[in-house]
């Protein structure tokens, strides 16, 4: 995550002058302040993480700063940056908790020195930087991935009510990059209460791979079996047959549509059963070494007046994203 940084500062120009010094690879957030007392206030507001401190400021200066800060317990560090270098004031900040005390005006080397010293700034946060603005999608890019998902969902849906006969119930896709534990609450938010089974299948294309899951309600068994006339009686064997006949439906038609639009032909692999009746916590336990950090889009289907009810997700892997994100520029 970027470092809030706070420069405060009664001096404009001071201001600017130490946020140009700073390192430019480095991933931080900047924050302003003109006086001590709008300094404390956006410390308090989560905005510094690391402030940079004027000492002789109007309503509240850099030394009663400090002082509240020590007398608060906040967790904020400071670096002083002043003009007043006499050998009393280096001494008080350093008793009220600042971190180090540097004269105006500062350099970037020596701001760089500093924070490299302080284990503060890394060389290469830049890169960081760029990963995390690949994994933190734009309101415009989630929409494009949104409207993706809605086409192949649409495909994939008409080709399961015409098997059985039926209108299929579509919802609006989900689209979210998730890390393990989030996409297991995303997954009990989904599914809610009651066990399922589930298949997985993983799929490669020319820079872009994942896999595609299918978590179908146990409750569901005995609909479908009805709506695909199945004959015999609905034991295990049964319901394995039909959980890979909706999966077959469902994740092929999903990839197919999905992949014409970006232009990128998709090989899937063999499906495989990550479990039988089990609570959703369970599949998410026995196999989330398979999914870290992950661009997860989550569609649920629905058969009108049938019980039911099957959720279908997309799991691409964290380095698909940037390929796939500089396709959707180009269909921006």
């Amino acid at each position: 995550m970027p470092l809030n940084i706070l420069i405060c500062d009664d001096s404009a120009f001071a201001r600017k002058q130490l946020a140009r010094a700073l390192p430019s690879d480095w991933n931080i957030n900047i924050h302003f302040a003109g006086n001590g007392q709008e300094g404390l206030e956006q410390i308090l507001s989560g905005n510094g993480d690391l402030v940079f401190l004027d000492l002789t400021m109007p309503v509240m200066d850099g030394y009663q700063v400090l002082q509240a800060i020590k007398n608060e317990s906040l967790k904020t560090r400071v670096i002083v940056v002043s003009g007043d270098i006499q050998p009393e004031a280096h001494t008080q900040v350093m008793a009220l908790g600042a971190l180090a005390f540097i004269k105006k005006p500062c350099s970037t080397a020596e701001l760089t020195s500093l924070l490299t010293q302080f284990n503060i700034y890394k060389p290469g946060d830049e890169q960081q930087k760029e990963d995390e603005q690949t994994l933190n999608l734009s309101v415009e890019v989630r929409d494009v991935y949104q409207e993706l998902a809605n086409v192949a969902m649409g495909q994939a849906a008409d080709l399961l009510a015409r098997m059985l006969g039926q209108f299929v119930i579509l919802p609006i896709p989900n689209v979210n990059v998730l890390e393990v534990g989030e996409l297991h609450m995303a997954l009990n938010s989904a599914t809610g209460e009651g066990t399922l089974s589930a298949v997985c299948q993983g799929f490669i294309g020319a820079g872009i791979a994942g896999e595609a899951l299918v978590l179908f309600h146990d409750s569901s068994f005995a609909d479908l079996a009805k709506l695909m006339k199945y004959q015999g009686p609905l034991d295990r064997n049964a319901e394995l047959e039909l959980l890979m006949d909706m999966s077959n439906v469902l994740i092929g038609a999903f990839l197919r549509g999905f992949a014409m639009q970006l232009d990128v032909p998709f090989n899937q692999g063999h499906p495989v059963v990550l479990g039988q009746h089990r609570p959703v916590e369970d599949l998410i336990k026995a196999n989330q070494h398979r999914w870290r950090r992950t661009l997860a889009i989550e569609i649920n289907y629905q058969i009108r007046d049938h019980q039911v009810q099957c959720d279908l997700l997309l799991l691409f892997t964290e380095d698909s994203l940037q390929y796939m994100n500089h396709k959707i520029m180009h269909l921006l």
